[in-house]
């Protein structure tokens, strides 16, 4: 049956309403709903050098052929002939990824024959995308001879290839121009230049590239970077990456991630020279501190920022940019993973200053935040889409449940009993008043059953409910959370990525109050959560039909029975975590294996005494 005359434009527009999950049965209505599903992208992992590979190979060709957009192999060893096979058939490929094939590189006769040249070059004329990282055995001559073949290139990445970066032959430079057994800084250089008119994106992370070379790369006559990263190059210094900020101001993304030699002085050129930029990382750059960040906000651009475990930024000079009466960034993605500086004040002002922009806000191991923390985020952030608070210990119920928790000191008058300054014998304290308890020593108050009438009247308010658009919540070891919180503010039908793991006071009520509430859940983790059982597994996974990924590490009343469960309900089921649980057998695993097509990998390390993780 044919749909009634609708345009393309509309039915994919219609299909992006669809979880990706959905649209295997939407393409099911008709041909053109079919053609709309399918995005010609196709990754084929594992192939190796056997007849059934080579066939594999083949019948893409023929059958995929031109509507391919995209390739990716990863995980395999094919030979030359089998690519050789398939590469002349793409012809409207764009994106091409060879990462880790070295068996095609290993030899050095890739490509070698003029004749598979010329077919490769009018297959892949309109390249624009080639991904070439971590190839071990990759040479200038083989280089050469694929990059010949893609004329139009816009993004090129060699991360992790072993690149001889080296000027000075007192030093070991490469044996002369396009013979290196690497990849040499000549050769690449040369290749940037032929190429300055299309190349905007360079991946050159986890390389050994100097400060020197990086500088050489960036004065190159015409090239114009938009998108480069740099991630894990150790040695770059503040003077390289100055140079860098100066002579390609037209960067839009720009990712140092722990390039530990960098120190504000980076932050202050890119501050000052990049204002088109839209995307930086500077995660595990370990000597940045505040400095720079209030000049950094005042980019214009700037959506995106991840400063995780950037130990010494206490996020003051983020509100004092933030407040500057200037232009100022408007984010939407924020990381402060780590920064244990962060306290409740910054989160406060950083909240009120960020408002309806912020999508996505990682404080995973901000370990000074607190409740008042959470109500921040949930009154003035109420377009999150992704909050990551794991490991923020000093959450509690009441902050999830937008209340502020009573004290002694909120309690009336006539109700404290006035006897005067209590004396103690302790010698310590010189015998006289009674020290004041510690926070450590005070126990939090639980929250009661006239607490949550008050919460129903007023959930709407400030609680974790305000956050309507849901998409990841990640909780994991906010260890004084309980059912309490969980099965009132867990209500998120768009919600598809949870994390519960290391709470060891929900029980299956929080489970099952999950599950019908957040049935749009594709992974779900409830590792190190002891009183999870299979009675609550029974009650909840009946409810979750798209679940992809379930973690049950360490769940001790988890038992054969949970897997038996997890065959019937649980048809789309591609990972699955049973590590430590002493009541499910390796046996009952395999059976759940043959069960399941879709199962991908499953961990059951010293499940019933086994260790054994099984990757399909």
């Amino acid at each position: 049956m044919e749909s009634p005359h609708l345009p393309a434009e509309i039915i994919s527009y219609i299909l992006s309403f669809l979880h990706v999950t959905d649209r295997k049965e939407a393409s099911l209505v008709c041909k053109s709903w079919y053609d709309a599903c399918q995005d010609h992208c196709l990754v084929i992992s594992h192939l190796d050098g056997s007849s059934l590979s080579r066939q594999v190979l083949t019948e893409v060709g023929l059958h995929l052929g031109p509507r391919l957009d995209s390739l990716a192999l990863p995980g395999s060893s094919v030979t030359e002939a089998s690519l050789l096979g398939l590469l002349p058939h793409l012809t409207g490929l764009r994106r091409l990824d060879l990462q880790g094939l070295d068996s095609l590189f290993m030899s050095g006769a890739f490509l070698s024959k003029e004749e598979h040249r010329q077919q490769v070059q009018n297959a892949l004329r309109n390249l624009e995308e080639l991904d070439l990282s971590d190839l071990r055995y990759l040479s200038d001559l083989s280089f050469n001879r694929l990059t010949s073949c893609t004329p139009r290139l816009r993004s090129l990445s060699l991360a992790g290839c072993h690149i001889s970066f080296e000027f000075d032959p007192y030093r070991g430079c490469p044996v002369g121009f396009g013979s290196s057994a690497l990849v040499s800084l000549r050769n690449l250089l040369s290749l940037l230049q032929k190429q300055t008119s299309t190349l905007r994106s360079l991946d050159l992370s986890r390389t050994s590239i100097p400060p020197e070379s990086l500088r050489s790369i960036a004065q190159l006559p015409g090239l114009r970077l938009e998108d480069l990263s740099l991630r894990g190059c150790k040695e770059l210094t503040d003077y390289s990456m100055e140079t860098l900020c100066k002579q390609q101001s037209g960067l839009r993304t720009l990712d140092v991630r722990a390039c530990t030699e960098l120190t504000s002085r980076t932050v202050l050129a890119v501050a000052t020279e990049l204002k088109e930029l839209r995307s930086l990382s500077l995660s595990q750059d370990w000597k940045i501190t505040d400095k720079g960040l209030a000049e950094l906000m005042t980019l214009p651009c700037l959506r995106s920022l991840d400063l995780s475990e950037c130990l010494h930024v206490s996020g003051a000079d983020l509100v004092k940019g933030l407040s500057s009466p200037q232009p100022r960034a408007q984010l939407e993605t924020l990381s402060l993973r780590n920064c244990t500086y962060i306290r409740d004040t910054e989160m406060f002002s950083l909240t009120q200053l960020l408002g309806r922009n912020l999508r996505e806000l990682d404080l995973t191991s901000c370990v000074c935040l607190t409740d008042l923390s959470v109500r921040a985020i949930t009154t003035y952030l109420p377009a999150l889409v992704v909050l990551r608070l794991g490991w923020c210990k000093e959450i509690s119920d009441w902050g999830l449940l937008g209340m502020v928790e009573p004290t002694k000191d909120c309690e009336p008058r006539d109700k404290k009993e006035d006897n005067g300054p209590s004396f103690t014998r302790t010698f310590g304290n010189m015998g006289f008043f009674q020290p004041p308890s510690l926070p450590f020593q005070e126990k939090p108050r639980l929250v009661t059953e006239e607490d949550l009438g008050a919460f129903r009247e007023h959930q709407e308010g400030v609680s974790l409910l305000a956050l309507r658009g849901l998409q990841e919540l990640d909780l994991s070891a906010c260890f004084k959370l309980t059912d309490t919180s969980i099965t009132q503010v867990l209500r998120f039908p768009d919600l598809q990525r949870l994390s519960l793991s290391m709470l060891p006071e929900i029980s299956d009520d929080s489970l099952v109050s999950v599950a019908y509430h957040c049935r749009s859940l594709t992974s779900l983790a409830l590792s190190h959560c002891p009183q999870i059982s299979d009675q609550g597994m029974a009650r909840a996974l009946p409810l979750l039909h798209r679940l992809q990924h379930l973690f049950m590490a360490c769940c001790d009343a988890v038992t054969n029975e949970t897997l038996s469960i997890i065959a019937l309900h649980c048809d789309r089921l591609r990972t699955l975590d049973v590590s430590m649980c002493k009541d499910i057998t390796v046996h009952q695993v395999d059976l759940l294996q043959s069960q399941l097509p879709f199962l991908k990998k499953v961990q059951c390390r010293f499940a019933n005494g086994a260790d054994f993780t099984m990757i399909l």
